[in-house]
């Protein structure tokens, strides 16, 4: 077991407003492996104070959505296979949230990180808080050079077109449900956080990011440890940043949003 994931429960607490409700969503397929234990943990943390923890089984044949669900998950199940499908249906399924943290199942994420990723957005610094791997840290072996290369090709691009300091695309980030909504996610595969990234660019909320520590996944992975996975990752990410070069929010979402960015 982990000694960071162990320490987690020693993170300085996160002063949050009693009525702001944080949910953390977590797509999942097949990680019977970790599930568990990273349900369990969020709950039981005391850095931040989660109200829920979602749970989107993609698909999963291992027993992972029944493991998340005896751990203290609230569990949907979506059918329709890809990383976006799955963030799709936990935005839909965390109605009553504030605050979405988005964060993989694998365990590849460190716990320890929660608040710095939540405090931004806590203190209305940030409209969308990313946690960068090259800012903080990755464990030897937890990324493959596929997806090294992927990332920083495809931030580099996001650099030029759309002229925002981007560094990393990991997964563990957070926004607040309503901005999220406001971005007309359509993305249901790969691009989804590259999307979130450049649409946020586009809607000129404000980005952060912060270092965090990134280690070796528990079981295998269905993206970053297959060649093929790697590539067909790596060209979504490219693609969705050239596809949204022109895109701007509705006015209507425009102007519901200009005492955020104002």
């Amino acid at each position: 077991m982990r000694s960071d994931l162990d320490n987690a429960f020693n993170s300085p607490p996160l002063e949050v407003p009693p009525d702001l409700r944080i949910v953390a969503v977590l797509p999942a397929l097949n990680e019977a492996a970790s599930i568990g234990m990273v349900v369990s943990r969020l709950l039981r943390q005391s850095a931040v104070p989660v109200s829920a923890v979602i749970v989107v089984d993609n698909g999963s044949t291992d027993g992972t959505g029944d493991l998340a669900r005896a751990h203290g998950a609230t569990v949907v199940r979506e059918e329709h296979r890809g990383y976006g499908s799955a963030c799709y249906a936990g935005l839909m399924a965390a109605a009553n949230a504030d605050v979405i943290v988005l964060l993989d199942a694998d365990a590849a994420d460190d716990l320890n990180d929660l608040a710095r990723i939540l405090e931004p957005i806590v203190w209305n610094e940030a409209d969308l808080v990313v946690g960068s791997r090259a800012l903080g840290s990755t464990e030897p072996g937890a990324m493959t050079w596929q997806q090294v290369a992927g990332n920083r090709l495809t931030c580099a691009l996001i650099q030029r077109i759309y002229h925002r300091s981007v560094t990393d695309l990991g997964p563990f980030r957070a926004i607040r449900r309503r901005d999220l909504l406001r971005l007309n996610m359509s993305e249901m595969t790969y691009g989804w956080s590259t999307e979130m990234v450049v649409k946020v660019a586009r809607a000129g909320y404000r980005y952060r990011e912060v270092p965090v520590r990134y280690h070796r996944r528990i079981g295998d992975s269905k993206v970053g440890g297959t060649f093929w996975g790697s590539l067909r990752a790596g060209r979504s990410m490219l693609l969705t940043t050239l596809l949204y070069a022109r895109w701007s929010p509705s006015a209507a979402n425009a102007d519901t949003h200009a005492e955020v960015t104002s």
